[in-house]
């Protein structure tokens, strides 16, 4: 497979979950697409072609097998080997746009067929320059209308009689991509039917011997009271485990739904292709070991049959549902019926997500451990969970992401209802190649991954320890208005650690006011403080406990409460139950309350609290406080209003596309841009750039100087040579040079230093102000990412760079601006006029914009990008290009 722009095959869903095959048309193709029109209803053929004709069947397919050529494209979507359907464009007189023709076999309307082949004719159109399609259909056509319609493009109608001309433009903004995003869920879910309610399972591999995965497996399914029909697949066995044994998926009695493969490695492609032969719908291979052959053999085969597949290397699936009671795992224990999902690529921190959620009583509803992930992903798992009914936590562990654009819209979507918790993994060199090596996870940096997670919502623990402490909380109680706790407490001492904790982990614990002072002293023993933390001493008794955090939660300048309890002879004495304080309170509390027992055995438990609600219990306040701060930060995000992608005025895509594609023809290994290159580079983005000129000569470079002069004359001269990198540039460079002498003395001196010299660029002495770096660098994992941080020597000193993934909204481009440690510099301090914050927005716009046009583009460095109060300039850039494919990365198509 080779791209997705119209010239190779990809694999898609079609309404009902059904696999297809989309495809360009080959020569071969001609007798099928004949037969696709032959075998059409004459109601059809007349509203195809506007007239019944015992020709136009052989002209369609006559048309559509054309020789390549400029202009026209014909793609058709397959289903088991046969045609079903077909979707092509034909280049009209008007620039930009072109002629649009759809055909769907009978019988298979209403699945989506016509729907995806134009989604992805759209694409590759866009590829190849145009804006717009143009389709005419019958009046009384509704249905290819109502395609079109439906496609979340903007669409234009005219009437001409009996005849409806349709102009649909092909720009690709949030109302398109939130409909394809729909189209997409509702087809993915439907895919996962087979695999997270199977009516049928059967378990290839499982032994007549103890010790074999396959086994285990079966064991589980049985034990765990699977209320569908249970098979086992063994050709020695007429049963395993008391379940009725095959000798081959053929054998089965009926079709399996679902097929768990726990075969040796070499055998896995065969019991696929097999599981596929017999009807099956999904596989989960729990089997270890797939070479590259053998792992493109699985896929082929799932592909062809139509299967979704989780792993292979995993530890299986699981759906709690009691009407179907599925657990197609080999953990230790059967997870409990509950309302978290879990998707994982580890096994072990899948077996440990399961105990604990399972320990807490928080449960799971459906749990797939992810493995290798050739073909159900994350993002396939957040909208099953969105969609199931029952789940409303979700916790996520991937060390890999196989479409990050993707999967970021969806968590945003999925996140507004569900929280979405991960745990950060790969934070460190190591870590990232611990992944690589045993889930196959391409290694990807911390700064574009915390990226992903801070735009998409996600809330990003450093463990699985503070996963399992923060859904507690997610769990058990509402979301803080805001970061002010109160602390209070029956031992000083404790106090004075919670306190230490909320402040460190971001907290901000205020003065208690005078009012709520008196009110809490009038609750309370003799002896008690009412400052923050609040010490209800020893002495306190149950009654006065529930009392003050009564009115510590009706309060309106507490946020969220942590109650640090030690155990005491006073209160066993009395009969006195402190704990019950906390957790018998009103049910009307509506701030978050979290208790702290610093005698606890386990970090985390959830305490019945009466009505059906619970209370978190840590054993330690930094765990309370980490908890607390990740769900403050989740009020925050929510309330945010979804980003709006800005286009900027004055963006010339096609003359960068044309720009970056001859470059690349010419320097067939890609490279860095020579600077006139890159200077038309960003001049077809409007990115603002001083006067330069290139000299190659002493003599040049005077001629320059007079004419650029900046301030009082004084010039710049950049030494220049193929290859340059940041590090020589540095030592490149000649600043505040006045009149002939010392530009040629400079030009000279460069020569002299660097003999690879080619030349090099004259520039005006920029005025003062504060310099910045902006940087892309596209990331093999999560596609474009931009970078922004302070620049200068306070680049290489601070290490103070934010990033986020491209397209930037105007949300994004703020908190890119504000993230980093030198923002205040930008907005003015110590007696300096603030930077131009508006052209800084239009800057990181228009870069994101670059960055998401030209995948090409494998890194640029804007730096210094100089700003001052009336404006922003780059003084130097850099860019690399390198062969890329483009890819459309909101096409619906499964993996590989």
């Amino acid at each position: 497979m080779t791209d997705d722009l119209g010239r190779s095959a990809i694999h898609a869903l079609l309404t009902d979950g059904t696999t297809v095959r989309i495809r360009a048309v080959e020569p071969v193709d001609h007798d099928q697409l004949h037969r696709l029109y032959e075998r059409m209803s004459p109601e059809n053929l007349r509203m195809r072609f506007f007239a019944v004709s015992p020709h136009s069947a052989a002209a369609a397919a006559d048309h559509a097998c054309e020789p390549s050529r400029p202009g026209h494209r014909a793609l058709v979507a397959e289903l088991t080997g046969r045609i079903i359907g077909l979707a092509e464009y034909d280049a009209g007189e008007e620039r930009g746009s072109a002629e649009l023709a759809v055909a769907v076999a009978d019988g298979l309307h209403h699945r989506g067929v016509g729907t995806l082949l134009v989604e992805h004719l759209a694409s590759a159109a866009r590829a190849d320059g145009l804006t717009c399609f143009v389709a005419e259909a019958l009046s009384e056509n509704r249905e290819v209308l109502r395609l079109f319609t439906d496609l979340g493009l903007r669409v234009t109608h005219r009437m001409d009689g009996p005849e409806t001309r349709c102009t649909i433009a092909l720009d690709q903004d949030d109302s398109y991509l939130r409909a394809v995003e729909s189209r997409g869920r509702t087809a993915d879910v439907a895919s996962m039917e087979p695999l997270f309610r199977p009516r049928t399972v059967a378990v290839v591999g499982a032994g007549r011997q103890p010790g074999s995965v396959g086994r285990a497996v079966l064991r589980h399914l049985r034990t765990g009271g699977f209320t569908g029909r249970l098979f086992a697949v063994n050709p020695h066995a007429h049963a395993v485990l008391g379940v009725p044994s095959y000798p081959a998926v053929a054998a089965l009695p009926i079709p399996p739904d679902l097929v768990v493969i726990g075969s040796p490695a070499a055998a896995v492609p065969s019991v696929a292709e097999d599981s596929g032969k017999a009807g099956a719908r999904a596989l989960v291979v729990v089997s270890a070991g797939l070479d590259p052959p053998q792992a493109q053999a699985l896929l082929t085969a799932c592909r062809t049959h139509g299967m979704r597949l989780v792993g292979p290397n995993c530890l299986g699936a699981a759906n709690t549902d009691p009407e179907l009671r599925m657990d197609a795992t080999f953990a230790a224990g059967h997870p409990s019926r509950g309302t978290a999902g879990i998707a994982v690529q580890s096994g072990g921190v899948g077996i440990a997500l399961l105990g604990g959620l399972s320990r807490l009583g928080i449960g799971v509803s459906t749990f797939a451990s992810l493995g290798d992930k050739y073909d159900v992903s994350g993002n396939d798992l957040l909208q099953w969970w969105e969609n199931d009914g029952v789940t409303d936590l979700a916790l996520l562990y991937l060390e890999s992401f196989g479409n990050p654009r993707a999967f970021s819209r969806t968590a945003r979507r999925v996140t507004r209802r569900i929280p979405l918790l991960t745990v950060d993994a790969g934070r460190t060199d190591a870590g990232r190649r611990a992944a690589a090596s045993h889930s196959a996870a391409a290694a990807t940096g911390t700064l574009t991954r915390q990226a992903l997670f801070t735009q998409a919502g996600i809330t990003a623990t450093r463990s699985i320890g503070e996963l399992l402490e923060t859904a507690a909380l997610f769990h058990a109680q509402p979301l803080p208005a805001g970061t002010r706790v109160a602390v209070v407490t029956n031992a000083g001492g404790a106090g004075v650690l919670a306190a230490d904790a909320c402040v460190e982990a971001g907290l901000v614990l205020p003065a208690s006011t005078p009012g709520l002072i008196q009110e809490l002293l009038a609750v309370l023993p003799d002896g008690a403080t009412a400052g923050n933390p609040v010490d209800v001493t020893a002495a306190v008794a149950e009654d006065e406990l529930r009392d003050c955090l009564d009115r510590l939660t009706a309060h309106r300048g507490v946020d969220a409460v942590v109650v640090v309890l030690v155990p005491t002879a006073v209160a066993a004495a009395t009969g006195d139950d402190l704990v019950r304080a906390v957790t018998r309170g009103p049910g009307r509390r509506r701030t978050p309350v979290v208790l702290v027992r610093l005698e606890q055995d386990v970090p985390v438990r959830l305490l019945p609290a009466g009505e059906g609600r619970v209370i978190p219990s840590y054993a330690e306040p930094n765990a309370a406080a980490r908890a607390l701060t990740h769900a403050a930060r989740r009020t925050v995000w929510l309330a945010r209003p979804p980003g709006t992608r800005r286009i900027p005025d004055g963006i010339d895509t096609q003359r960068a596309h044309a720009l970056a594609d001859g470059w690349l023809t010419a320097h067939p290994d890609g490279g860095w841009l020579e600077p006139e290159t890159c200077a038309e580079l960003l001049s077809c983005y409007g990115i603002p750039q001083p006067p330069w000129a290139w000299a190659e000569t002493e003599a040049d470079a005077v001629r320059a100087a007079e004419r650029l002069g900046g301030l009082d004359g004084r010039v710049v001269l950049k030494a220049y040579w193929p290859g340059l990198v940041r590090e020589d540039a540095q030592r490149a460079v000649r600043l505040d040079l006045l009149g002939e002498a010392q530009v040629r003395g400079a030009y000279r001196d460069l020569r002299a230093r660097f003999d690879v010299m080619s030349g090099a660029v004259v520039q005006p002495l920029a005025e003062r102000g504060t310099e910045l770096l902006v940087g892309i660098v596209q990331d093999q994992v999560f596609g474009p990412v931009v970078m922004f941080g302070p620049g200068g020597i306070a680049t290489e000193v601070l290490v103070d760079q934010a990033a986020r993934l491209a397209p930037l909204t105007d949300l994004d481009v703020h908190d890119l601006i504000t993230s980093p440690r030198c923002a205040p510099l930008l907005f003015g301090s110590a007696g300096t006029d603030p930077v131009d914050l508006v052209g800084l927005e239009q800057l990181l716009h228009r870069v994101s914009r670059m960055a998401e046009d030209l995948p090409q583009l494998a890194e640029a460095d804007f730096h210094p990008v100089l700003a001052t109060s009336v404006g922003l300039t780059v003084l130097d850039a850099r860019a690399r290009l390198l062969p890329c494919r483009p890819q459309d990365p909101y096409l619906r198509r499964l993996r590989w």
